[in-house]
């Protein structure tokens, strides 16, 4: 039973070094902001939430597999070989096809024109809105872009 618990503070661990990363950063993000347009603006029903959680889930998933096989294949060598090459290719070309096919999830459930009306409005009928949106994505940009720092670069095994 201890090595069952033993396994989420290993999976914690893994979360944590991937909050180190900055395309995951960057997908959590814009997660994030999708789902408040989601919330905020559309009715959406409980499968197309479904939809919208596993397309986040397949996305981050496979980023967190593509990191994975980053720090494997940089333990192995740090040389150049052709064949880590072309696995590191493959494992990011797959947070590629997903991302894609992402973007035409959020196509197929918010290409709505009205709902983009609904949007300007709101913004644009009281200016606070766009300040604190325009911080947010100022925020954003702060997390995703500028370097992560952490107190041990050497996390332990």
């Amino acid at each position: 039973m201890k090595a069952f618990f033993k396994g989420f503070a290993y999976a914690g661990r893994g979360l944590a070094m991937l909050f180190r990363e900055r395309n995951f950063r960057f997908h959590l993000c814009a997660a994030g902001f999708v789902s408040w347009f989601a919330a905020r603006f559309y009715e959406l029903s409980r499968s197309e939430w479904a939809i919208l959680l596993l397309t986040f889930g397949a996305v981050m998933g496979l980023e967190a597999v593509n990191t994975a096989l980053e720090y494997l294949a940089d333990r192995v060598t740090t040389e150049h070989d052709g064949l880590i090459r072309r696995s590191k290719d493959c494992a990011a070309g797959a947070v590629l096809i997903a991302s894609i096919f992402a973007v035409g999830v959020g196509a197929a459930l918010f290409w709505d024109l009205e709902c983009f009306a609904d949007i300007a409005e709101y913004f644009t009928s009281e200016l606070w809105r766009i300040f604190v949106f325009a911080a947010a994505v100022a925020g954003s940009c702060a997390l995703v872009f500028l370097p992560f720092k952490s107190k041990n670069n050497n996390l332990k095994l």
